[in-house]
């Protein structure tokens, strides 16, 4: 098949000019798709016409090439949502993916800071080089629960310092209004000062007056983690977690959660009840007693 011609770049193209599709999503779903149009060009079959028992040996030799459940769901429900847009257009007669099921992931609980752990990494030392960039970043993680991309692309004037909130853009460009706590606005505003004449548009800014990268961020937590002595392995969404997770625990509002994360469903910010209940069932176990209970 020829892919520069094929129904993959149609569909792409759709997700990146209709649905605004970030980078991030379009490289995904090309990714598990291609995977497809090679697995139904060594079958010699054409992609259009392939069958829910030829999507299942697919999901299967995926599997047995060592995809895990979790990775065969997200290519499953690439294929699905491809599919999905081939019927609409008319350009083929069923979607042949509707039926077709991965194997079941085991869901992980995120790990997170406690607050203990989380306090100290933030207060850093801000009398060292960056010490500033990096307390105003830290301090906005935890504060806001924001992802990766949204404090890599946030700009000074998505800051409203007087009421104390900070307008992003999450995923499928849904913009959003999160409270900034009082300790990250102190930070960020030192951070401001600090920049004088060099101020940018980007509150965190790379290279040439872009944007900082996703991996400089990432490389620098981790280096700040070990810094403060915070020897779990963290990363952005690590903070993003651990923020959810004491917002949860000091509040028990699940819906307020869901809207300060942005999360299109109520189920993905479930499963930060479940860390609350492991919490309360440690505590349990560790006070009660009548509840020492085997592992």
């Amino acid at each position: 098949m020829n892919i520069a011609t094929s129904p993959v770049d149609d569909y792409l193209a759709h997700l990146a000019v209709e649905r605004r599709s970030s980078p991030h999503t379009l490289d995904a779903y090309r990714r598990d798709l291609l995977a497809l149009v090679h697995w139904s060009d060594g079958q010699s079959r054409e992609l259009l016409q392939l069958s829910a028992d030829e999507l299942r040996l697919f999901v299967t030799s995926e599997y047995r090439r060592g995809l895990s459940a979790k990775s065969l769901q997200r290519r499953l429900s690439a294929c699905r949502s491809f599919y999905g847009w081939l019927l609409k257009q008319g350009r083929i007669t069923a979607n042949p993916a509707a039926a077709v099921r991965a194997p079941k992931a085991v869901r992980k609980l995120p790990q997170v800071l406690d607050v203990d752990e989380a306090v100290q990494l933030v207060e850093l030392p801000t009398d060292v080089p960056l010490g500033l960039r990096d307390r105003a970043l830290l301090e906005l993680f935890y504060s806001s629960g924001l992802r990766l991309a949204e404090v890599c692309a946030l700009r000074w004037i998505d800051l409203d310092f007087a009421q104390g909130l900070v307008t992003v853009l999450g995923k499928g460009s849904k913009q959003r209004v999160v409270p900034v706590g009082s300790h990250a606005l102190k930070a960020l505003d030192a951070w401001r000062a600090s920049c004088h004449e060099g101020l940018t548009i980007f509150v965190f800014p790379g290279r040439n007056d872009k944007p900082i990268s996703s991996r400089a961020i990432q490389l620098r937590l981790r280096q700040l983690a070990q810094r403060q002595g915070v020897f779990k392995r963290v990363h952005p969404h690590l903070l993003r977690h651990s923020f959810a997770s004491h917002m949860l625990e000091s509040s028990g509002d699940l819906r307020a959660v869901q809207e300060l994360l942005g999360h299109a469903d109520i189920a993905t910010t479930q499963i930060y009840t479940h860390l609350d209940f492991q919490h309360l069932a440690k505590v349990y176990d560790a006070a009660h007693p009548r509840a020492k209970r085997k592992s």
